[in-house]
């Protein structure tokens, strides 16, 4: 068999970083993790080929050449799923799907010969099976179980061209142990977490070392600290040994819950092992809003206090932020706006609250005929998916002023500066100045520097940075990269006439 995997293209997202990317001349920020873990399944005699439309186009002496296509795709690129289907057909070559868009749509691509759902490690051996056995194949694969990870194998990282990513990525578990009302992690991986033995994940790094990777390992779990014992007792020890071993090659960043801040060892332990940052759903600062959609980790406590806890331990955090919410009154704006600013979380992602499929604020939404379009996946599209209770021209107007006051220039820079007067980073292995960042800076200079309008607050802060906290002089440049790209990606210069 000749099997052609096929990533689709994301848009232009905060998640995206398109336009920090060309800093250190990268096309994509990570891999697809999951066709490369579904490509370590198939039968070794199989021909495999990986096209990430991220970073390299699909030519048709590929299509020509595949005997299957399997597809996988997030909600947010169901654009570019549609131009690949597309091409398929005039090629005529049979498509295999899977991932989230899928396992909660299949039934709107009737043009999709078979569906790989759920869990591949439970559905995938199903359809093998049948394709061997020359049987009629089901066109839906199935299941209500969860997988056990200790059958997942390591990803074929080799069919990646290494040098067009910003970061490799590392799966350790799958599942939540909390189930917000406007989260689909649940419904799609259930509350239990379920891990990879530590074996597994260090054969992980061992195969990343081996092919020559050095810096950025993205954790994609939705919570990495899901299950904090064998967290502490089992992983991090391992990983601590092995990063001494090999001298520091990675720095990793995860997803974690605002408990993290709860426990000095687990921080601690996190930076032996190499963590410099992780996000965390802080959503919104107004306790109604947190128990209305139940995010009963971030209830009752002082979230400022815990991001800062956070820092000091040494670990940046980029969070995620929330408005929409039914409880919402027109303070929610300014009270995010003075959360993000105290708290000197750079990076904040605020979007509108949506409502995906089968999370338990879709179920409300359309009992009571709230529901209008389908979510488009995207976190900076200015879209809702149902009618808020606020007015919705009124949210509109107050969620870009949010954007607007967070991520023009001057409250940009004092944001970093905020951090950087609390942030207590811990130097492990070796200096990670390079070519590549050398080379980010020199383009910051022009960029940034020269040729924007918003030069002059650069170069205070460039200035600041270094009189004050030269040892964060390359963090300095990392997140004035990030600000060009939120600042591009969100169109501020549009929100700059509004206001």
């Amino acid at each position: 068999m000749k099997i052609l995997m096929i990533y689709p293209k994301y848009p232009d997202t905060y998640w995206s970083f398109t336009h920090a990317l060309k800093f250190i001349s990268r096309k994509a920020a990570v891999p697809p993790l999951g066709l490369l873990t579904v490509s370590a399944m198939l039968p070794e005699s199989w021909q495999k080929r990986l096209v990430d439309l991220n970073v390299e186009e699909l030519k048709n002496e590929e299509l020509k050449w595949a005997d299957y296509v399997f597809l996988s795709s997030m909600y947010v690129q169901k654009k570019s799923v549609a131009e690949v289907l597309h091409r398929c057909k005039d090629h005529d070559v049979k498509v295999i799907a899977g991932g989230p868009l899928f396992t909660q749509d299949y039934n709107n691509y009737p043009q999709i010969d078979h569906f790989i759902l759920n869990e591949a490690e439970i559905t995938l051996p199903l359809f093998l099976s049948d394709l061997q056995n020359g049987s009629p194949l089901k066109r839906i694969y199935q299941t209500e179980e969860y997988a056990d990870l200790s059958l997942s194998p390591v990803p074929d990282f080799y069919l990646l061209n290494l040098k067009a990513y910003a970061s490799m990525s590392l799966q350790i578990s799958r599942g939540c142990p909390f189930s917000c009302d406007f989260c689909e992690i649940t419904a799609l991986l259930g509350r239990k977490v379920r891990m990879k033995s530590k074996e597994q994940v260090l054969n992980e790094l061992d195969t990343l070392f081996r092919l020559k990777w050095r810096g950025a390992v993205s954790v994609v779990d939705d919570n990495f600290i899901g299950n904090k014992k064998v967290i502490k007792n089992e992983l991090l020890p391992s990983m601590i040994n092995w990063m001494k071993m090999h001298k520091h090659p990675f720095n990793f960043n995860a997803q974690t819950s605002i408990n993290l801040a709860d426990d000095d060892t687990l921080l601690t332990m996190m930076r032996e092992a190499g963590f410099t940052s992780t996000f965390i759903g802080i959503e919104t600062p107004v306790e109604e809003s947190l128990q209305s959609c139940h995010k009963m980790q971030n209830e009752n406590r002082d979230l400022l206090g815990n991001v800062k806890q956070i820092q000091r331990a040494g670990l940046q955090v980029s969070g995620g932020f929330i408005v929409g919410f039914d409880s919402d009154t027109s303070t929610v704006f300014q009270r995010q706006i003075d959360f993000i600013q105290k708290s000197g979380i750079v990076s904040a992602m605020v979007g509108l609250l949506n409502a995906p499929k089968n999370t338990r604020l879709y179920k409300q939404m359309e009992e009571e005929n709230r529901l209008t379009v389908d979510a488009t996946g995207s976190n900076t599209d200015f879209t809702m998916n149902f009618v808020p209770k606020m007015d919705y021209q009124k949210l509109q107007e107050g969620y870009r002023h949010i954007i607007n006051n967070i991520y023009k220039e001057k409250p940009y820079y004092k944001r970093i500066r905020e951090l950087f007067r609390n942030y207590n980073p811990v130097k492990i292995g070796k200096s990670n100045i390079d070519f590549t960042r050398i080379r980010a800076f020199i383009k910051s200079f022009f960029v940034l520097g020269l040729l924007n309008k918003g030069r002059f607050e650069y170069w205070k802060f460039i200035v600041w940075t270094l009189i004050n906290k030269p040892k964060l002089f390359i963090e300095a440049i990392t997140f004035a990269v990030y600000g060009y790209h939120f600042r591009t990606v969100y169109g501020l210069r549009q929100v700059r006439r509004k206001y």
